[in-house]
Parts: structure tokens; C-alpha cells; sequence
């Protein structure tokens, strides 16, 4: 009877032990943390039955408990923005990024200016973009570091300063094209390339640049791409966009007229240009002859801690 007792408790307990693992492995498969907190149940709504507003409730309770505010909010405008809901995320976000900690407003404003992009308030996604690009060049930004851990796809990997700068050129860049501005988009792109070249902004380069009637300068760009000679250049989407705006520029042999270009106006603020003009003097010494309004600007006095 003691022996079969015994039996029956060491079974019991690798049951246990068998339950606990199917458990972790569980969490592991899907992604989800381990607790029943309102964050976990919110994940769990999101991740493994796949019901966004059944998530969105959670992440609300979850956030008026304070539990795993940061990630919480930041989770919660995603999947709003999934489901159309992105004026909602970008208030929610507004009202709410106050709880959240220091180390989560850099996340923040990047959800923000996705939002801000998903629903078209351009010159919000702008103000925020320069706003981000001061506080590099004022050595606030990443804490002081000089690289940051960020996370995509589940996958966690190094930012530098000077890739996080070139990327937000490029959002910068984009903002502006959305306003027709391809004179300043074209000053961005250029400026996100001396710090850190990519396939997709030289091809967004380029169609500033056809914009602008200048064809040869689009040409001898979009030829980088295709031959390879930029990082991202064996992407098979931004290979194709390359051999479809040399198509367009070969259709336009003759330039046409140049009209709207008028309303440039990124020189009017001065210090977030100085701040600028501060970083490329360190990071790209080799300046552009064809870029007179940043050349003429004096650095900016404050050192850059990188």
C-alpha cells in the first residue's frame, strides 16, 4: 500500500512537471508571457486567438492597473492601427504616454509617427520626426549611448546614432514628398545617404530628383541600385523600383518645364538645421557643392556625445 502510495505521488508529480513544461513551451510557441495579469490576457487575446478588440480591452486594463504600462500602451496602438482605429491609438497614446518610463518615450514617438503616416497627418509626422532629430544632435537620444537595442519581428538587434538618424532623414524625406516638397525631400535624402546609403532611399532620391526635371543626377542614382553598389541593392522590390524609374527617365528625354517648386522652407528653423549641419560635419566631412543653404549655416557650438 506505501509503495503503491508512493507510486501514486510520483506520478502525480511528473504529471505536474509534464504540465508546467507543455506550459512554458506554450508561452514559448506563441509569444506570450507567463501570468494572468491583464498584459498577459491582453497577448493572449492578441497573439493566440487572434480578437484585437478582446485584446484592446485588456491593454486598457492593463494599463489603468499599471501592469506592463509601457509595453501595454505601445501593444495596444499597434493593434489598433491594424484595425483601422488609429486616430483613437495616436489619443490614446498622447494621453497616456505620461505613465509610461523614460526609457519608453524614444518606442513612443516611433508609434506615433507610424500612426501619424497610417492616417495622413503629415505635418504632425514632420514636427515629430524634427523634434527626435534635435534631441540626437543635443546627445539626448538612447540615453546618452551610442547604440540602443530594438526589436523586430521578435528579433532583437543594434541601433548606432548614425543609422537612426539616417532612417528618420528618410522618414523625413518621405513626409515631405507626401507635401510635393521634393526640394527639401531631395536636401533630406541626400543628407541620409552621406550618413548611412540604402537602396530604397536612393530610389526615393532619384524620384525627387525626376521631379525636378533633373534627369542625368536621377539616372546616375537609380544606376547604383541596379548595379548594385548600395546596401539593399539585391532586394528584389527595390531592384525593380530602380528599373522602373529608369524607365521613366529614359521616357523624358526632353525636360519638361519646372513648375510648383517653390516653398522650401526647412531653413527657416535654424537650430534644427544647425543640429543638423553639426552632425554631417563629423559623420560626412565631404560636403556637397549643390547644398548652398546648408553650406552657408555656421555648426552648431554644441559638441554631439556619440
Amino acid at each position: 500500500m506505501e509503495a503503491a502510495a508512493g507510486g501514486g505521488g510520483s506520478s502525480r508529480k511528473c504529471s505536474a512537471n509534464g504540465g508546467k513544461k507543455e506550459k512554458d513551451l506554450f508561452h514559448v510557441i506563441h509569444k506570450v508571457p507567463a501570468g494572468d495579469g491583464p498584459y498577459v490576457k491582453a497577448k493572449h487575446a492578441q497573439l493566440v486567438q487572434k480578437d484585437p478588440e478582446a485584446a484592446i480591452v485588456w491593454f486598457w486594463k492593463a494599463i489603468n492597473a499599471g501592469d506592463k504600462v509601457d509595453s501595454a500602451l505601445k501593444d495596444m496602438a499597434v493593434v489598433m492601427k491594424q484595425i483601422d482605429r488609429t486616430e483613437e491609438a495616436i489619443e490614446a497614446v498622447k494621453s497616456f504616454r505620461g505613465r509610461c518610463s523614460k526609457q519608453a518615450q524614444e518606442s513612443l514617438d516611433n508609434v506615433l509617427i507610424d500612426l501619424y503616416k497610417k492616417c495622413g497627418k503629415v505635418e504632425e509626422q514632420i514636427e515629430l520626426i524634427k523634434r527626435k532629430l534635435r534631441s540626437i544632435y543635443q546627445g539626448e537620444a538612447f540615453n546618452g549611448k551610442p547604440t540602443k537595442t530594438a526589436r523586430s519581428h521578435g528579433k532583437k538587434f543594434q541601433v548606432s546614432v548614425k543609422q537612426e538618424t539616417s532612417r528618420l532623414l528618410g522618414n523625413l524625406g518621405w513626409a515631405y514628398m507626401q507635401k510635393s516638397n521634393f526640394i527639401a525631400a531631395e536636401v533630406v535624402y541626400q543628407k541620409a545617404q552621406m550618413i548611412d546609403p540604402d537602396a530604397n532611399k536612393a530610389c526615393n532620391l532619384a524620384l525627387c530628383l525626376i521631379k525636378q526635371a533633373r534627369y542625368d543626377e536621377a539616372r546616375s542614382v537609380l544606376l547604383d541600385v541596379s548595379q548594385g553598389r548600395l546596401p539593399g541593392s539585391g532586394d528584389v522590390k527595390s531592384r525593380s523600383r530602380a528599373e522602373e524609374l529608369l524607365m521613366e527617365v529614359k521616357s523624358r528625354e526632353t525636360p519638361d518645364e519646372l513648375t510648383d517648386i517653390l516653398g522650401f522652407n526647412l531653413d527657416e528653423d535654424d537650430d534644427f538645421v544647425k543640429g543638423l549641419e553639426k552632425l554631417m560635419s563629423e559623420w560626412a566631412p565631404s560636403r556637397s557643392k549643390r547644398l548652398p543653404i546648408f553650406e552657408e549655416i555656421s555648426s552648431f557650438r554644441d559638441q554631439l556625445t556619440c
